[in-house]
């Protein structure tokens, strides 16, 4: 859990991120007083792309206050595309350097009068539209558990700093698993809220106007009772009285804290994208967990809607990230052919369908796969339909988090060489061996604005994980 402590002045530093190969660009990061572990870290891996100097002077502010807000002393990471005064949100672009932002986006302003100290920017892939996490002008950033294999993304450089003790808590965004591959890449949590309940204010998106799959926002920490403690800060008057859009509804603490048995829907495949083995044992083993603990889990069937799609518009006249190539030939297709691809069945009715069929079967929370373990570096853009698994509740809207539960083993791999997908095509093709050792993660959802509750489920599945754990 987050604990509020605060940085000693251990002297300033000066460094240069690795990895970009923009012709002409140069980007710094300078002084780094009171966070040499992210240094270290960013040394490493390459996941900060610029330092929020500003954090400075804010420390001694925060020492001299008499009230401990509940953030009071904690450094925090930022994503790139969430405005913080004074510095770019690149979004991974060339033209959107030295474009410093007027002020600070709605989620950062709340985080720093609960005592906060956004302290970084991170890392992200070219146009936020990858979960990788490269871009022409930061670089590649590694997963810090194998520097073969990607951190994930759109928030992957969060991941990243947080995985390697960089960061213990950060901010970052979601429009089809941003927040959530991340944190099962690097085996951390992560949770993103419904589309309404935080604030995006001062977040900068990469598809103006799209509404298909819903923007969320939300935290990543190493455990869920630190997500629960930053949304319990972020929920607060500041925010409802910044952005008067955001529901004024704070923190249901007696939900969060209930201990009643819970109905539990699960689903070890989409019927679209089919999981790998690691996958599916950690959907089956947490299943079993939750039963043996006293929970109702029953199998729900999942199809998705057959045209599931998002038109995404890219820049013209960018350089062009190689890892998002396949991604950008989608992309520069003619018009008539993305309007074609971008259009979603009847959204509105299948929401209405879905939230039907969990009425029916009197859920609480559902349980599935999310997609994993963390892929070779520039494997993603070969893989985007795997999203599958996590853009549908960015269609729906539902508030979706992250748990680690287990790891690749031995008997994975080796089940890999049977590997059969859903329609055998080249998507179903191109799985590859993973590694020995690396996280794998269950996918916690709840209905929309219970936050709470899929908060709630997300600590019963971290509880019951470390028990069985302790006891091998």
């Amino acid at each position: 859990m987050v604990r509020a402590t605060f940085c000693s002045d251990v002297g300033s530093f000066r460094t240069q991120p690795g990895g970009g190969v923009l012709s002409g660009v140069t980007v710094s990061l300078t002084g780094f007083v009171c966070f040499p572990k992210a240094l270290q870290v960013t040394k490493e891996i390459n996941c900060v792309t610029d330092y929020l100097q500003e954090s400075e002077s804010q420390l001694p502010q925060v020492k001299r206050q008499e009230k401990k807000d509940l953030l009071y002393g904690v450094p925090v990471s930022i994503k790139d595309s969430i405005n913080c005064k004074g510095h770019d949100s690149t979004l991974g672009l060339a033209k959107r350097l030295n474009q410093p932002a007027a002020e600070d986006g709605v989620v950062v302003q709340v985080l720093k009068r609960q005592g906060a100290l956004p302290f970084v920017k991170t890392n992200v892939p070219q146009s936020l539209l990858s979960y990788d996490c490269s871009n022409l002008i930061f670089g590649q950033t590694v997963n810090p558990l194998d520097h073969t294999k990607t951190p994930g993304g759109s928030s992957g450089g969060e991941g990243a700093l947080i995985s390697s003790g960089g960061s213990i808590l950060g901010i970052g965004t979601d429009v089809g698993g941003s927040l959530r591959i991340p944190a099962a890449f690097c085996g951390i949590c992560s949770l993103k809220a419904t589309g309404g309940r935080l604030s995006k204010k001062g977040m900068v998106s990469s598809i103006p106007g799209q509404k298909s799959a819903v923007v969320g926002i939300g935290p990543m920490a190493r455990d869920v009772d630190s997500l629960a403690l930053c949304m319990r800060a972020l929920l607060c008057d500041d925010m409802f009285r910044l952005d008067p859009t955001v529901l004024p509804v704070p923190f249901n603490e007696e939900v969060f804290s209930s201990s009643r048995p819970l109905r539990v829907g699960y689903y070890d495949t989409d019927s679209f994208t089919m999981p790998g083995p690691s996958m599916r044992r950690a959907v089956l083993e947490t299943k079993q967990l939750l039963e043996n603990a006293g929970h109702t889990v029953l199998i729900t069937i999942i199809h998705l809607p057959n045209k599931l799609s998002v038109l995404f518009s890219f820049s013209k006249g960018e350089p062009e990230d190689p890892n998002i190539k396949q991604l950008l030939l989608l992309c520069k297709a003619p018009g008539w052919l993305r309007s074609l691809l971008s259009w979603v069945v009847k959204p509105i009715e299948y929401c209405r369908e879905f939230i039907a069929e969990w009425r029916k079967l009197d859920l609480d929370v559902m349980l599935c796969p999310v997609v994993g373990p963390a892929f070779q570096i520039g494997f993603p853009g070969k893989l985007s339909v795997a999203a599958s698994y996590t853009i549908l509740y960015n269609y729906l809207d539902f508030p979706a988090g992250v748990v680690p539960v287990t790891t690749v083993t031995k008997e994975d791999e080796e089940e890999l060489k049977t590997y059969r997908g859903h329609y055998n095509d080249w998507w179903d093709k191109v799985f590859v061996k993973v590694s020995v050792g690396l996280p794998v993660a269950v996918q916690c959802v709840a209905l929309p604005w219970q936050e709470e509750l899929c908060l709630r489920f997300m600590k019963e599945v971290e509880t019951l994980t470390q028990r069985k754990q302790r006891n091998l």
